[in-house]
């Protein structure tokens, strides 16, 4: 019996052997001969060859209670072995990113998968306006190795030294060394939320030199210790230098 059609052919995989390379817009390929890797628990969708999972939670005792009490952070899984690794996260775009000896400051439920080589922790916002809002915090990534986020559709970078830089803190993904980020009020304050303002009201203000990658959806889950959803945060942290 014969099978007609492109099917097979269009969608064959990626020859790449690049340590992390996208399988279309949607699926990371990992190539697991460079090493061991960190990925979002459950993102594992196929691989070949013999690859093991070690679930590793929010990653040591000390993330696990910073996670507890922040309500930020990712599970995570330690990847090895030979082959290659298929991760995605509900059919969101994934995006690479290479870091050499660099630093991003990300929301937690952005985080794919990472090279082993990178360093990662919770942190705290570092911003006048972080009480307003109960506490927020992010995941800081540094080093040097790869770097794989999900994106709801496709981001835009903005260079936050070209001129003054907002985001809504439900779209801002992640931003690079150098950039410092403050939240403001919408100026309709109180009465603009009790009369059914925009709904714009917390706004993160970006600065210094560097990126800010915003998604187009507003579906970041931002929150913080004391968040009255119980949902787990994506934060805020402007903690690159802490």
């Amino acid at each position: 019996m014969t099978i007609h059609g492109s099917l097979f052919h269009d969608f064959q995989e990626n020859a790449s052997q690049d340590p992390f390379s996208l399988q279309g817009k949607k699926l990371l390929k990992i190539q697991m001969g460079y090493g061991p890797v960190w990925a979002k628990t459950g993102s594992m969708v196929a691989y070949q060859g013999d690859v093991r999972f070690e679930n590793k939670g929010a990653g040591g005792l000390s993330k696990m209670l910073k996670s507890a009490v922040t309500g930020e952070g990712v599970d995570m899984m330690q990847c090895t072995g030979q082959g290659e690794l298929f991760v995605a996260d509900n059919a969101a775009e994934v995006q690479i990113l290479y870091l050499e000896n660099d630093a991003l400051s990300i929301n937690g439920n952005n985080v794919l998968a990472f090279s082993s080589s990178i360093e990662w922790d919770i942190h705290r916002v570092q911003a006048r306006g972080g009480a307003m809002a109960g506490g927020l915090y992010n995941v800081a990534l540094r080093g040097t190795g790869y770097v794989a986020i999900t994106t709801e559709g496709e981001p835009v970078a903005l260079d936050v030294a070209s001129a003054p830089t907002f985001g809504d803190a439900q779209a801002v993904v992640l931003w690079t060394a150098g950039v410092t980020m403050d939240l403001r009020v919408d100026t309709g304050g109180l009465m603009s939320m009790v009369r059914g303002g925009s709904g714009e009201t917390f706004q993160m203000a970006f600065g210094g030199q560097g990126y800010v990658l915003v998604q187009p959806s507003e579906s970041v889950v931002r929150g913080g210790p004391q968040s009255s959803s119980g949902s787990r945060s994506g934060g805020l942290g402007g903690l690159l230098g802490g």
